[in-house]
């Protein structure tokens, strides 16, 4: 339960940056999300699923306690 409680505060850590740093451009970029097609939305949220399996995999194998 610790690590899920971990991987949920980095998340939400990470997820908050970006309105802290640049409220602005968030707010744009939330004004333009409903012209983007829906394939381009579920491709780019595929390659970001990827790419964390990938992290977490590497993380992982990297510091394992074998």
């Amino acid at each position: 339960m610790s690590l899920f409680l971990t991987a949920i505060g980095l998340m939400m850590i990470f997820e908050g940056i970006p309105y802290f740093c640049f409220p602005d451009q968030v707010k744009a970029l939330a004004e333009k999300i409903p012209s983007i097609e829906n394939g381009v939305l579920r491709g780019l949220g595929f390659v970001i699923i990827i790419l964390g399996l990938v992290v977490v995999y590497f993380g992982r194998l990297m510091y394992s306690n074998d």
